[in-house]
């Protein structure tokens, strides 16, 4: 057995790679193990249609990133390494079929505005909403951020009572348990304004009606207008490319290609990995997992029968498909031509349509009218294209893993590789619904499916891009399960971090980076 690790980590996705810089700091000699051909889980980038245009595989939005506790902790040393955000002043924006829109970006007063267009009342709400958000995020970060430890819940419980009261603790977490329905309801009058910002609850598993799911559209929505939004120079795997070169500036590897089939466990202890070539290597401190949970149980076996049954239990969101588009330029959208200076414009046209969508998706069914966002990173970072040329980055939200049927009652395939073409096109038409034309500027197109999510990234089990339902009942403390929040499990020296823990999805590193913490406290 090969000893040269003080830590073995098994994945590197942006969390593992957060982890090891942490741990590096602290003086402790690190190598990471990925089954996948290059490095990065979902944050990576490539040339997947054409020659010179870049597409983000996944994740796009690095605001989280560039907005996390790790980044203003390693910011510098990231920054030295290569990593280069470009900003977009204009953030998000949806498209409606009556020829409307309304558009989010970092301007309070223009923003306030385009609303007032759709409700006057509106405005006001968003002025007010507005006012109250740092206040708000204060608290709500602290939560979002914190480890689940019993004095830290405490700190934050005593620190909200003091500042907001009893009544007001209790607001805060009566908006913390509504769906997006129920606060988007009792906020805002326009349909319109009402589906802009329900549709950011679709990119976390938050349809309409689903309990919890509030917090989502609200944070997009003022985090957006008060911070902006960033995506990487050159492709989000900026991320990838500069953790890498600090890891192995350190001291540290990371080698691809490399599946682990087993991590050892000894008396209690986990003691290194086993790889799929046979080879085993030891850890002379402990073994770091960022993998699904049913991963996790498939390379440690059993342990406690409550651990066991949370791992076997564990619920993954509906599918994501992924539609990479070359393009002549940009769409031409009906509605404004304006549209086309935002970062991501979605086509999700109403709350009845996105829970309908999101419920044929967990029966197993292709929606018939799935929600489309549509990417357009060439519109702020031009180096991803050749010249004149763009990218498009359709997200299709939701579809299922597995498929039973098809709620259009058009596509007869039960298998991916014969439905992806046939659910493309249906995308495809909702935007070419919005801007007429778009087909005909297509240059290539690479179609990503959730299997082929899957096989590219385990911890993407049936294309669940977030690795794991985030609802209640699967959040906070019971991320990934009661008792286990922190990342730790019942094999000394064996810890989980990833989506998949809690503070769960995103690319702001929470898990990794509060792991990192943990372990060198």
């Amino acid at each position: 057995m090969r000893q040269n690790s003080d830590v073995l980590i098994v994945g590197s996705g942006v969390n593992s790679l957060a982890t090891a810089v942490i741990l590096q700091r602290a003086g402790l000699r690190i190598s990471v193990f990925e089954q996948a051909s290059e490095p990065g889980g979902a944050v990576k980038s490539g040339a997947y249609t054409a020659p010179g245009f870049t597409h983000d595989w996944a994740a796009m939005n690095l605001s989280l990133f560039a907005g996390s506790p790790f980044f203003q902790e390693f910011g510098d040393m990231l920054t030295e390494a290569g990593l280069e955000f470009v900003p977009a002043q204009h953030c998000f924006a949806s498209s409606f079929a009556d020829g409307r829109w309304l558009g989010i970006g970092n301007d309070a007063e223009a923003n306030a505005a385009a609303i007032h267009a759709f409700a006057n009342s509106d405005s006001e709400t968003w002025r007010a909403l507005s006012d109250e958000f740092p206040d708000q995020a204060s608290h709500i970060f602290a939560i979002l951020g914190s480890s689940f430890g019993f004095r830290a819940v405490a700190k934050n419980i005593w620190k909200l009572l003091r500042a907001k009261k009893l009544s007001g603790a209790l607001d805060l977490g009566q908006f913390l348990a509504s769906s997006p329905r129920v606060w988007l309801d009792e906020t805002f009058t326009s349909p319109h304004v009402k589906s802009t910002l329900a549709a950011w609850g679709m990119h976390l598993d938050f349809a309409p009606d689903v309990a919890g799911g509030a917090l989502f559209p609200y944070l997009e929505a003022m985090a957006n207008q008060a911070f902006g939004m960033v995506i990487g120079k050159g492709g989000a795997d900026t991320v990838t490319r500069a953790l890498l070169k600090c890891i192995e500036a350190a001291g540290g590897t990371v080698t691809c290609d490399a599946r682990v089939d087993r991590i050892l466990i000894e008396q209690g202890r986990a003691v290194g990995v086993r790889l799929s070539d046979g080879s085993e290597h030891h850890a002379a401190k402990s073994v770091i997992a960022n993998v699904a949970p049913k991963n996790l149980s498939a390379l440690i076996g059993e342990t406690e029968p409550h651990y066991d049954k949370g791992l076997e239990n564990f619920r993954h969101a509906p599918g994501t498909m992924m539609v990479h588009l070359a393009m002549e330029s940009l769409p031409d959208w009906a509605a404004s031509d304006q549209l086309r200076g935002y970062a991501y414009v979605h086509l999700a046209p109403s709350m009845d349509q996105m829970a309908r969508c999101y419920q044929q998706a967990v029966a197993g069914l292709l929606p018939q009218e799935p929600v489309v966002v549509v990417g357009q990173p060439t519109t702020i970072d031009p180096s991803r294209a050749p010249a004149g040329k763009h990218t498009l980055w359709l997200q299709v939200r939701m579809v299922p893993g597995e498929i039973l049927g098809d709620a259009g009652g058009e596509i007869t395939a039960l298998d991916w590789q014969t439905a992806a073409e046939p659910m493309a096109q249906r995308a495809l038409d909702i935007v070419e619904a919005h801007a007429p034309g778009t087909r005909a500027k297509i240059i290539a197109q690479r179609i990503v499916t959730p299997a082929e999510l899957e096989a590219d990234n385990p911890n993407l089990v049936g294309g669940d891009q977030i690795c794991g339902s985030h609802h209640l009942s699967q959040h906070f403390i019971y991320r990934p399960m009661r008792g286990r929040s922190d990342g730790t499990t019942p094999i000394k020296d064996l810890y989980h971090t990833g989506a998949a823990v809690w503070p769960g999805a995103g690319t702001g590193v929470g898990p990794g980076y509060l792991l990192g913490k943990k372990l060198t406290s």
